[in-house]
C-alpha cells in the first residue's frame, strides 16, 4: 500500500519511513510503500484518485475535506480517520514586547505559504480575538523565511504550525532575541468548541531555551494516519495492532512516536468518519 506522506526534509516523510522500516517485516497482509507528496491537500487529492492507500495529513484539512471547505470546492470523503500521531502547534513569534494576539493589529505577520494550513489556523485563532486578515498587514512565506524576516525587523510576527521544537524557531533561538504569545483561556476555549480538530498544547518553559523561560499557551492540530475506504477492514485493524505493539521500535527510529498514545489516537477526531479497521480495533481496547 502506498503511503503519502510530506517533502524529505519534513516530518511526515520521516515519520512514514519509520513505519515502514519497523512494521513492513511484521505486516502479514501487504507492505506499506513510503512516497514523498506535497502533503496534506495532495494527500487528500491522491486518495480520492486512488494514487494512495494511506496518508498523514494534518486534521484541519482532513476536517475541510470532508466538509468541502477552504482549500476544497467539494466535499472528498474517501480518506477516513485511522489514528493520532503526534501534535503540530500553532506557534507565534513575535518581536520583542508583543504578548497578546490583540497587540498585532495593523502590524505586518506572517502567517505561512499562501493557502497552507498555517494559513487557515492564523485566521482562526485571529477570528478568537474578534479579528479578521483585514486587521493584520498578510505576510506569505515559509517557516525559514519567517524567522529570517522577524529577525531582520520585517515583520512583527509569525504563525508556524508544525511539531515543536521546530527548526525554524530553533535556529533563530540561536541568532536573535523574540517572544512568543500565549492565548487566553477564553481564546482557547473559543477556537477547541468551534473548531473541534484544535486541541489545548501548551509549551513548555525552554521549548526555546535561550528566549522563551515562561511556558507557553497554543493550541494545536495533529497529524492524523488516514486511510482510503477502499482499504480493507483486516489491514487497517492488523496496521493499528502493530503500530502500538511496536510503537516503542519506532520511537526508536522516529521520536515523534514517542507521542503515540491510545488518548491521542483518537482526540480531535471531531466530524470525520473513522476507518472500519480503527474502529474495530479502537472498541475492542474498551477506547471508543
Amino acid at each position: 500500500q502506498v503511503l503519502a506522506t510530506g517533502g524529505t526534509t519534513g516530518t511526515y516523510y520521516g515519520v512514514g519511513s519509520a513505519m515502514m522500516n519497523v512494521l513492513n517485516p511484521l505486516l502479514t497482509l501487504t507492505e506499506l510503500n513510503v512516497t514523498s507528496t506535497g502533503a496534506s491537500k495532495d494527500n487528500v487529492e491522491g486518495i480520492t484518485d486512488d494514487e494512495y492507500g494511506l496518508a498523514i495529513l494534518q486534521s484541519d484539512v482532513l476536517t475541510y475535506a470532508h466538509e468541502g471547505t477552504n482549500v476544497f470546492t467539494a466535499p472528498e470523503t474517501d480518506a477516513l480517520w485511522v489514528a493520532g500521531l503526534y501534535n503540530e502547534t500553532v506557534q507565534i513569534t513575535a518581536k520583542g514586547g508583543i504578548t497578546s494576539v490583540d497587540q498585532l493589529k495593523g502590524k505586518a505577520v506572517c502567517v505561512g505559504d499562501q493557502g497552507s494550513g498555517t494559513e487557515f489556523n492564523a485566521y482562526q485563532v485571529l477570528e478568537a480575538y474578534g479579528m479578521t486578515a483585514d486587521d493584520i498587514e498578510v505576510v506569505h512565506a515559509n517557516f525559514g523565511e519567517a524567522s529570517e524576516m522577524l529577525k531582520n525587523g520585517q515583520i512583527d510576527a509569525a504563525f508556524t504550525v508544525a511539531g515543536a521544537p521546530t527548526t525554524s524557531i530553533t535556529e533563530l533561538d540561536a541568532t536573535a532575541e523574540f517572544d512568543m504569545i500565549s492565548l487566553t483561556p477564553e481564546a482557547v476555549e473559543y477556537l477547541t468548541t468551534n473548531y473541534p480538530f484544535l486541541v489545548q498544547e501548551d509549551l513548555p518553559a525552554g521549548t526555546y531555551p535561550n528566549n522563551i523561560d515562561y511556558d507557553v499557551t497554543c493550541v494545536a492540530v495533529k497529524a492524523v494516519l488516514v486511510a482510503s475506504e477502499d482499504l480493507s477492514e483486516d489491514f487497517v485493524y492488523e496496521l493499528l495492532t502493530q503500530m502500538f505493539e511496536n510503537q516503542e521500535s519506532m520511537a526508536a527510529t522516529q521520536a515523534k512516536f514517542q507521542f503515540l498514545t491510545l488518548e491521542n489516537a483518537v482526540a480531535g477526531v471531531g466530524d470525520v468518519p473513522m476507518h472500519p479497521g480503527a474502529e474495530k480495533y479502537y472498541k475492542e481496547i474498551g477506547l471508543l
